[in-house]
């Protein structure tokens, strides 16, 4: 059976991208907007850009579902329509193809830009993950002088797999073979665990300020 990729927020009350029956499925994609709903992929202007162009998603008119404000928080509440005017603007980084279906990359604070290329966390973790020996993977970005950033992935090889070298290259391949050279990270580390909330999201800052040498932060919804 077919897996259904459809995209929502708890802010949008409803899923508002999403396959309909007569669509064809594109594995990976939500397809397009559901009934009466205008979708868009566009700059940090507000300007539509042309297919698979990365950009931020927004919904340019407003839906029955869509919340009203934040409790205690109407200021907050104000940036997700202020960030690009009279748009809602989800914070994810998205695009769309010549046949309108949309590719959501990851959260615009997800995105790692090499060599002015922007790479969203998740499809290089899923490529990472692709490899028959990753069982989980988290990937951050950490700056470079030549590239603006470079990848570092943090992987957890399934039971019974062995780190080696080898394997290392192989992993990378296999991104290679998905993504392309500019996806590749430059470090592969084989770690026992990822830092994880306690709903089971990865902490990727977690992850970069440990790099970094930074302050970790609030730490308080993290699983162990």
């Amino acid at each position: 059976k077919p897996i259904m990729d459809t995209w929502w927020q708890t802010e949008t009350g409803s899923i508002l991208i999403t396959p309909l029956p007569t669509v064809p499925l594109k594995p990976g994609s939500a397809t397009r907007p559901f009934l009466g709903i205008e979708a868009d992929v566009v700059d940090s202007q507000g300007n539509s850009l042309p297919a698979n162009a990365g950009g931020l998603a927004v919904i340019k008119k407003p839906w029955p579902s869509m919340m009203r404000t934040i409790y205690k928080d109407p200021e907050r509440y104000m940036t997700y329509w202020n960030t690009i005017p009279n748009c809602y603007t989800a914070g994810d980084i998205c695009h769309k193809d010549e046949d309108g279906y949309m590719w959501f990359m990851g959260r615009a604070d997800d995105v790692i830009k090499v060599a002015g290329n922007r790479l969203g966390t998740a499809e290089v973790e899923s490529a990472l993950v692709s490899h028959h020996a990753v069982a989980e993977a988290a990937v951050i970005g950490k700056p470079h002088k030549l590239v603006g950033e470079s990848i570092k992935a943090f992987v957890i090889l399934k039971q019974g797999e062995v780190e080696s070298p080898a394997l290392i290259q192989a992993i990378k391949d296999q991104v290679m073979s998905e993504l392309g050279k500019i996806a590749v990270p430059s470090e592969i580390d084989i770690v026992a665990s990822l830092p994880k909330t306690r709903s089971g999201k990865i902490m990727r800052r977690v992850l970069k300020a440990k790099e970094l040498g930074q302050d970790l932060g609030d730490i308080s919804t993290i699983e162990d």
